[in-house]
Parts: C-alpha cells; structure tokens; sequence
C-alpha cells in the first residue's frame, strides 16, 4: 500500500506546484480537449509521452502498447486513431520508438514468451524484411538499434495504409504522420521521418527504409 500512498502524495504536491505558478491552471484544463498530436508510444514506464516532449494536459493524446506497434487490425489504436482524427481534429499522428526497447529486444530472441509472442510477430516481419540489412551489422547493439529505427519507419507506413488516414489524406485534410525515437541514455528525440502527408510520401518512405511493397 505505501506505493499507491506515494502516488497520492505526488498528486498533492503536483497539484500544489500548478496551482502556486497558475491558479487557473485546472480551471483552465476542463474544457474540451484540442490537442494537436496524437503519440503512438511504447508501453515502457521510462517513456512519458508529456515530459520528454514538454507538454502540458491537453496538448497531446496518447496510446501506448509493447514496442509501439500499428497494427491494421487492432481495434484499440485504430479507435483511437479515428478518435483523434476524425473527432478532435489532431493533424499531426507520431510513432515514438525508443531504444532499449525490450521488446523488440525479445523479438530477436527464440525463447518462448506467451502471449506476447504473437504481438512481437509483426516486429519479425520488420527483421524478415530487412534481413540483408541486418546481419550486415556486426555489433549486436547498434543492429538492434537500427531495428528499432526500421519498426518505427513499418509502423507510421502501417499508420498511412489504415482506412482513417487514407481517408483524411483523400478529403484534403492536412495530416502529418511522423516517426521519432526517444534517446534513454540522454532524453534527446532523434527524428527518422517528419511530415508524411500522402500515400507518395509514404510509398517513398518504404523505399527509403530499404524495401519496396
């Protein structure tokens, strides 16, 4: 119980601290959002979405699942997805990778997991994929480096192939897709693909990653 206590107890104080700089700061917060980003994000409790990108309640939506995946047949970030753009209007769609992520990390591995095994499968076909490439890298910690820049770049090409986006993209809408992965030695955001505003740029961008459709 002291751990939910804790939690209690830096609510308090976080209250206190926003409410000591502005006294509107919750007042303020209680109207509808409009958050401008929708972040796609990694389930792992040293990636907070609102601190590394200096955001404050409102500005950003949020879904995070193991290794920050996009699948075209999840229901939970494909309503979340539509949610974000067809509802609160965000115009900008990240996937926020970051290294050291266990869970691509298992994905190179052959020891059975459970459950998580079948959603670390579509990171295999990521590997399956990008194999040449891959194996061309010596040291173990940079090929599993450029694989998680490689999941990044599959996933924000799966975000442009889901019927939300295609839609948006066909009815004018400005909607950026980006793909960003978060640094845990320094908390520094390295960018891989900014501003996929088409299914060109998409297509492009496969390319780019080293593998055509």
């Amino acid at each position: 119980m002291e751990h939910i206590k804790r939690l209690f107890q830096n609510n308090r104080r976080w209250v206190a601290a926003m409410t000591q700089t502005d006294p509107e700061f919750f007042r303020k917060r209680a109207v509808p959002a409009e958050p401008h980003f929708l972040f796609i994000g990694c389930s792992d409790s040293r990636v907070p979405a609102d601190s590394l990108t200096g955001t404050t309640p409102g500005e950003i939506f949020v879904h995070r699942n193991i290794a920050n995946q996009v699948f075209t047949a999840d229901l939970n970030v494909l309503s979340v997805l539509q949610f974000a753009v067809e509802v609160l209007h965000v115009g900008n769609v990240i996937v926020c990778g970051h290294y050291g992520c266990a869970g691509v990390q298992a994905a190179c591995g052959t020891a059975p997991l459970g459950l998580v095994d079948n959603w670390l499968g579509n990171i295999r076909n990521v590997m399956r994929l990008h194999r040449q490439e891959l194996e061309a890298i010596a040291d173990p910690a940079d090929r599993l480096r450029r694989l998680i820049d490689l999941n990044v770049l599959e996933q924000v090409y799966n975000l442009s192939q889901t019927p939300v986006v295609q839609k948006a993209w066909q009815s004018g809408a400005t909607l950026l897709l980006h793909g960003l992965v978060y640094q845990l030695e320094d908390g520094l955001l390295k960018d891989l693909a900014l501003g996929i505003d088409s299914p060109e740029k998409a297509e492009a961008l496969a390319h780019a990653a080293g593998h055509a459709r």
